[in-house]
């Protein structure tokens, strides 16, 4: 397995209160994982030690070519740029079209070139099935579409892992199956993109198949 993350006897933290104890976890390349739990047991606290929102300050934790025990803050832009986030509630800036709103993020992540910027912005807006909607802006899209735009923004700087937070949270339910299986169809690409994809809907499981993350009383276990 070509490993992405590697965490080894890693207790994890909210304001000095224990969330995860002695977490195990190792990650590969190209992998679909479910990380599923009850509301409040720590899902979101895992992800966040991913891209160094959360501190982490014992045992061994390592992502791509980072260590996130002793991680400089310099480094955290270059390990957030590896990574593609994917929120409940979308986040997009209201008052900019979809187009404005993956040019945003480009520009924040040092591109200068703007024909390097607009073939980009076509590429992800494709690969989601959004070409024609650049000019939309995030109000006049549905729940699902907007979903679409804030995976294409995740996509921009070509992630080696995406993790995606609770995804289909806010969708009907045809529009979350559409979700997942672009999720699906993005991390089985040529690109072997892994996706850690937070969820309730243990129906996905069935439907899609992947590994599992399970989160009870403090502890993570792995399961296919």
């Amino acid at each position: 397995m070509n490993t992405l993350i590697k965490y080894k006897n890693v207790d994890i933290y909210q304001k000095e209160q224990l969330i995860l104890k002695n977490v195990n976890l190792e990650i590969g390349k190209g992998e679909f994982y479910y990380l599923i739990g009850k509301v409040g047991s720590g899902k979101s606290s895992l992800l966040k030690t991913m891209y160094a929102e959360l501190p982490i300050e014992n045992g061994e934790a390592n992502i791509f070519e980072y260590n996130l025990i002793d991680i400089r803050n310099k480094d955290i832009p270059h390990l957030r740029r590896q990574i593609g986030i994917i929120f409940q509630d979308f986040q997009l800036l209201i008052d900019r079209t979809v187009k404005e709103n993956l040019l945003f993020v480009l520009r924040a992540t040092d591109w200068k070139d703007k024909d390097d910027m607009d073939k980009r912005i076509e590429e992800v807006l494709s690969e989601v099935g959004m070409s024609t909607k650049g000019y939309k802006m995030p109000h006049e899209l549905s729940g699902g579409e907007q979903q679409r735009i804030v995976i294409a923004r995740a996509l921009l700087n070509k992630p080696k892992l995406i993790l995606a937070d609770e995804p289909t949270g806010n969708l009907d339910p045809q529009a979350g199956k559409d979700l997942v299986e672009l999720l699906q169809k993005i991390c089985h690409s040529d690109s072997g993109t892994t996706i850690i994809m937070a969820t309730h809907n243990l129906g996905w499981l069935d439907s899609y198949p992947g590994k599992v993350l399970s989160i009870d009383n403090d502890t993570l276990t792995e399961t296919e």
